[in-house]
């Protein structure tokens, strides 16, 4: 699902950002950022996001901005000055200037070291609660964004459940369509015809277009899907199965149709059918 959560904190010689965005997938793809020294935490962190979070393309990033004067990177000064001395015994033409000199010292390797941040476990508990903020932000934001859904759900079923009403009304029509249309196409062929035999013949050609189970079906498939829709559980990827087979008995209906005005009815079902799988990967 598509949501966002974001957490500031402030510490004494730092600013922590904290944001968590994610997209919509079938499967929780979980990408963190986070600074080496807190690398250690990142198992337990990920645990917490794929808890609450469930499914989505889930980016995860801490971003740290130091505020203090003090800096953990210092300057190196015995290599510093041993590269400076080789340098000048280097130049043997004109004088050195000591200022380029230093400039080229500070660039070599090692000429600056970084002493490397142990984890602070009073600092990281701030952190981490400040991940919860973050998540139930994204979560809220999830839960708002479902109710819309929910409303776009009920309206979508509502909308097949009243064109299968006007499918029903259409299929005794349908049969006498069917019917006239092969009396028609006999009577064309002006030949001799066994009515006993025709009417046999007719009999198993509409059973293969009865389209009665899918009718049943089809009723059954949407009236489980609102019920679903109102669990608590989790249960998206259920009604993505569910849309599956509603979408199964309405291609077959739309192939046993034979018949113009029913076959637009199922055109329209179909185009509802395809706003629901837009978002039901938005669904946890």
């Amino acid at each position: 699902m598509t949501g966002y959560g974001k957490s500031v904190l402030q510490l004494p010689t730092k600013k922590v950002t904290i944001e968590i965005k994610s997209l919509n997938s079938k499967n929780l793809d979980l990408n963190a950022r986070i600074p080496s020294y807190y690398k250690e935490k990142e198992l337990s962190v990920r645990k917490k996001l794929a808890s609450s979070l469930v499914r989505g393309k889930v980016d995860f990033s801490i971003f740290v901005e130091m505020t203090a004067d003090e800096t953990s990177t210092t300057i190196n000064k015995g290599v510093v000055k041993q590269y400076v001395q080789q340098l000048k015994e280097t130049m043997t033409i004109g004088s050195s200037d000591d200022v380029e000199l230093l400039k080229m010292a500070v660039r070599m390797p090692d000429a600056l070291k970084t002493e490397r941040e142990e984890l602070d476990e009073n600092e990281w508990s701030q952190i981490d609660s400040h991940i919860d903020k973050a998540l139930q932000e994204i979560v809220q934001y999830r839960t708002d964004e479902a109710a819309s859904l929910e409303e776009d759900f009920k309206e979508r079923i509502s909308n097949i459940k009243k064109l299968l009403e006007e499918i029903k009304a259409l299929d005794g029509d349908r049969i006498e369509h069917v019917k006239a249309r092969l009396q028609k196409a006999l009577d064309e062929l002006k030949v001799e015809i066994d009515e006993n035999r025709f009417e046999q013949e007719l009999i198993y050609y509409l059973e293969k277009l009865d389209i009665n189970e899918e009718k049943v079906r089809l009723a059954n498939h949407l009236d489980y899907f609102l019920q679903e829709l109102r669990t608590n559980a989790s249960n998206g990827k259920k009604l993505g199965f569910i849309v599956q087979e509603i979408g199964r008995e309405i291609n077959t209906t739309g192939s046993k149709a034979n018949f113009a005005p029913m076959q637009k009815l199922v055109i329209q079902m179909k185009d509802e059918l395809e706003k629901i799988k837009e978002q039901i990967l938005n669904v946890l």
